[in-house]
């Protein structure tokens, strides 16, 4: 079956750690290229491909039929549109767009030209999260009450990419590490009723927010998500709590710190979690206990990506779930002005 040729947009560190190592090794597609405005590296990380000098030449290229829209959140609705306008499927990176008119738009165009938009929510597939929503699914601890979710870390110094610190359209961490834990609530949970966040500024001469705090209501259930620049202790990524029990696990996956070095992700070992990163179980009547962590798997992304493109599978990560995430985001923002809870 002829492969799927593609291309990037950008072959920062987002081309090189997510998405070209599973285009090249997967062999349902053939890596053609990226768009690369100053440095020209694809070629010789990936020889045979092409760099090329700008979008419209990828897009004006006949050979390519899926291609990734990773380039700064601002940029996502202009590019995507122009992709889609151009005939090509497309993959767009987190933050879908900068709202959820923007992200409608997208879906709306998408079914106009009959191209398949993905949404590359890579975290479905990090190890962690595969294990909690395997001990969720499994119903051992009841009906859930509460749960939370936190990507957190220590680094007060600001990003070298200004397009993530000036004050604008996609900026701040909200668009940034949000959209990895409202899609991971949202996948597991469904849409919420109501919405209420708590943002803030922490970092000296910082532009753009960078802590938040995320209420998601449900009739029975509340999920806190949480994230910000200044934890230098690390606290439970995850938690569960239900009327049988609780489930709590750390942050572990190790799949982008592997492939930040270089590490080609195939292998019994790729994904999997140390013995000592494994979650906590305690259910009423037992005594606590260690479950073994879920081999995280981001290929499944592009795997799923594939089968969808060649045969007509449903895309994990559809454009629709694109809308769902960015509805939060906006109501985020618009809790922020108000200082209420809104519907979402």
């Amino acid at each position: 079956m002829k492969p799927i040729e593609t291309a990037l947009l950008s072959f920062g560190m987002s081309g090189r750690v997510f998405h070209a190592p599973f285009i090249q090794l997967h062999p349902g597609f053939n890596l053609q290229g990226s768009w690369e405005r100053s440095k020209k590296n694809i070629e010789n990380a990936y020889p045979g491909t092409s760099s090329y000098d700008s979008m419209e030449s990828v897009l004006a290229d006949p050979s390519i039929e899926l291609v990734i829209v990773n380039t700064p959140i601002y940029s996502h609705f202009e590019y995507a549109t122009a992709a889609l306008k151009a005939g090509k499927h497309i993959v767009v990176e987190k933050a879908f767009t900068c709202n959820a008119a923007e992200a409608e738009k997208l879906v709306s165009l998408g079914k106009e030209v009959n191209k398949k938009i993905f949404v590359y929510q890579n975290r479905r597939w990090d190890s962690d999260f595969l294990t909690l929503k395997k001990v969720y699914e499994s119903g051992v601890l009841g009906d859930i009450v509460e749960a939370e979710f936190h990507f957190d870390r220590y680094n007060p110094l600001m990003s070298p990419k200004r397009h993530k610190e000036d004050a604008g359209p996609g900026a701040g961490i909200v668009t940034d590490l949000g959209p990895h834990l409202i899609d991971q609530a949202l996948h597991l949970f469904g849409k919420p009723t109501h919405v209420f966040a708590d943002l803030r500024k922490t970092r000296p001469g910082t532009e753009v927010i960078d802590l938040f705090e995320i209420l998601l209501y449900y009739p029975t259930l509340r999920v806190r998500l949480k994230s910000g620049y200044y934890f230098k202790e690390p606290i439970p990524a995850f938690q569960l709590h239900g009327t049988k029990g609780s489930f709590i696990k750390t942050r572990s996956d190790r799949q982008e710190v592997d492939l930040d070095k270089g590490h080609v992700p195939i292998g019994e070992n790729w994904g999997v979690d140390a013995p000592s990163e494994y979650g906590l179980l305690h259910v009423d009547g037992n005594s606590p206990e260690r479950v073994a962590s879920e081999k995280g798997e981001y290929m499944a992304f592009y795997e799923n990506v594939f089968q969808s493109l060649r045969y007509g599978t449903v895309p994990a990560v559809p454009g629709e779930d694109g809308i769902a995430s960015m509805r939060v985001i906006d109501a985020t923002y618009e809790s922020l002005e108000k200082q209420a809870v809104i519907s979402y």
